[in-house]
């Protein structure tokens, strides 16, 4: 049983923020066959502590791949991903992980699923821990719901809620709003950018939205078809809050769409 005393501890721990450091990163996959896919090219990169950082691109370019890695959900062939100096060899709470489906526990409340991780942990008096992030994600009055009774932007904030309350130095969104509706989206947009300045939480999104990523991110990372490698790093130097109309926004947009031409990618639907 965790004493009263390391429960109060734990709940005003401060949000911290993480570096990242992606070093020479190449990652194969070898089928039944024996045949080699190669997924990730000597991929280097360097994330700030607190930034909002996208990683943009085709299908199949490595994007999940590479953040699967800096999870801790898999490892690199060759290279290594590093957090404050520490290299990552496995998950750990420090680092939060969002994906596009929610991946809810059916039964289990918004309450229950936000507060297992804490549980698992053995963090036993999280009554007001879990309160307070269900409150920041805008579900106050939903903790006693169920999965089925919420709509899926809901189902995204529990997600959130649920790794938010680990207190992480970075979250990972792979794809975390791609299976919204259109106004939902953005409005999930929103809410992710004003947790990131209330929180100060470094996040690294995937998207394949371009529009998306000049709307969230500090810099944006494109990356080439397979064998993903970064094409380019767009830095996003757009006050917030953004306005999509602004005719800066369509120029960092007409540029990686001519980035992604260049690399033999632009489709139908980057054109929003």
């Amino acid at each position: 049983m965790v004493s009263s005393a390391t429960a109060v501890a734990y709940t005003e721990t401060p949000a911290t923020s993480g570096a990242i450091s992606v070093r020479n990163v190449r990652r194969v996959f070898v089928n039944a066959s024996g045949e080699e896919t190669v997924a990730l090219e000597r991929v280097n990169l360097e994330i700030q502590p607190g930034e909002m950082v996208s990683l943009l691109g085709p299908s199949g370019c490595g994007k999940s791949t590479l953040m699967r890695i800096i999870a801790g959900l898999d490892q690199p062939g060759e290279g290594e991903v590093v957090l404050d100096g520490v290299p990552i060899t496995g998950p750990h709470h420090e680092r939060g992980l969002v994906f596009q489906d929610p991946t809810l526990f059916s039964w289990l409340t918004v309450k229950g699923n936000v507060s297992f991780g804490l549980k698992a942990r053995g963090i036993k008096e999280i009554a007001r821990e879990v309160d307070d992030y269900i409150r920041l994600v805008g579900l106050e009055g939903f903790q006693n719901a169920y999965p089925h009774q919420l709509s899926g932007g809901m189902a995204q904030r529990v997600a959130l809620a649920r790794a938010l309350v680990n207190h992480p130095k970075v979250l990972l969104l792979d794809e975390p709003l791609g299976a919204l509706d259109a106004f939902t989206r953005m409005q999930m947009q929103d809410e992710i950018l004003r947790i990131w300045e209330d929180r100060g939480t470094t996040m690294v999104f995937v998207t394949h939205d371009v529009d998306e990523a000049i709307y969230m991110s500090d810099r944006i990372i494109v990356m080439t078809p397979r064998p993903g490698k970064i094409q380019e790093i767009i830095e996003v130097r757009l006050s917030r809050p953004r306005a999509r109309n602004h005719p800066d926004f369509f120029l960092i947009r007409s540029k990686i769409l001519e980035i992604l031409h260049f690399a033999g990618e632009i489709r139908e639907n980057y054109y929003l």
